[in-house]
């Protein structure tokens, strides 16, 4: 039922695309970061939670439709549904089913749960399209509470040694979900005016954040003291970042399980949060589909696909796309609208 062809995934009989790389009449999207999400397609199709943040990436002159969890779509004989994929807010599964056969494509997603979005919800199926950005034994995540709980030890020992903490994570979902962990009782939280914007959105349509502040030229160094600065990839080695010496750098990610990653990057830590599966969540979300054929996209795709082919008896194919593994929704400066000074 499904193909995948020069724009993406395609439903010939449906005539829809999921989250193409390519301009088309109708595009079905997973999710609003931009490797899944590009300009240019007619009318566009998401979860309800998605639209404002589709607005906000592609812009509000777009044709776009939301749909809740769960709720049916029937397009020529094809029923199509979203369901929770526990990757960012309104990140959703897309399921579509003709005459008995149900296809899943996950987009990206993960099962913990991270106080955020809706968590994953595990869908039965016969085909299953997966990313596995992390499909290598070595990644496997610790329990978030321990995690935040890390971050929260590292803000209060910067504070009692006199310095600021910047923690980087992407301004769409890693951020909401560093921002809602913070212990706010160790000192103000401020943000990048990329950040702010998302959470500006969010806060619109009715979710519920902690106050943060967003950095504006006119803020003084002497007004930003032992404070946390939530900030994305591309503010690492910037003029803005400056402003808040002395401070600790800090990077989440999933890949900081490695310590060279964080050493190419200049990280004073590293603190192992990802919005993607490790290899446990994997294997443990393709078992619970039951799914006779997997189709492996983006990341360690060869690796993993040959896993499941020799260990798990599964029918596996690796798939060409142009998704990105994490590291490639590090598009701020379009959210931003202008550049930070």
């Amino acid at each position: 039922m499904l193909q995948f062809d020069s724009k993406g995934i395609y439903c010939s009989r449906a005539d829809v695309y999921i989250d193409p790389w390519q301009p088309v009449s109708k595009a079905l999207i997973t999710h609003a970061h931009s490797d899944h999400a590009r300009p240019g397609s007619k009318a566009y199709l998401c979860h309800h939670d998605t639209v404002p943040l589709l607005k906000l990436r592609l812009g509000d002159g777009i044709r776009v439709e939301g749909i809740g969890y769960g709720e049916p779509l029937f397009l020529n004989g094809v029923r199509i549904s979203f369901h929770p994929a526990g990757h960012i807010i309104g990140s959703a599964q897309i399921r579509l089913e003709y005459q008995g056969a149900v296809w899943v494509v996950s987009g990206d997603y993960k099962l913990q749960h991270d106080g955020v979005s809706i968590p994953f919800d595990p869908l039965r199926c016969h085909h299953f399209i997966t990313e596995s950005t992390f499909g290598l034994p070595v990644y496997r995540f610790p329990e978030p509470d321990t995690v935040h709980e890390e971050i929260n030890s590292w803000w209060r020992q910067n504070v009692a040694e006199g310095q600021n903490s910047v923690l980087i994570g992407y301004a769409l979902g890693k951020a909401q979900r560093i921002i809602r962990h913070l212990d706010e009782s160790i000192g103000p939280v401020y943000v990048h005016g990329a950040v702010d914007n998302v959470n500006q959105v969010l806060l619109a349509n009715g979710l519920l954040l902690k106050p943060t502040i967003r950095v504006i030229p006119e803020h003084q160094k002497k007004e930003i003291q032992k404070a946390m600065i939530v900030a994305p990839p591309s503010a690492i080695g910037s003029p803005w970042l400056k402003r808040f010496l002395p401070y600790s750098l800090g990077i989440c990610s999933g890949w900081m399980q490695l310590r060279g990653a964080r050493r190419r990057r200049s990280a004073d830590r590293g603190f192992v949060l990802s919005d993607h599966c490790d290899w446990l969540q994997l294997n443990a979300a393709i078992e619970a589909t039951g799914a006779e054929k997997v189709y492996v996209t983006h990341g360690y795709k060869s690796i993993f696909a040959r896993w499941l082919q020799e260990e798990r008896g599964l029918q596996a194919f690796e798939v060409e796309t142009l998704y990105a593994a994490e590291g490639g929704e590090d598009t701020d400066e379009i959210m931003s609208g202008t550049a930070e000074t």
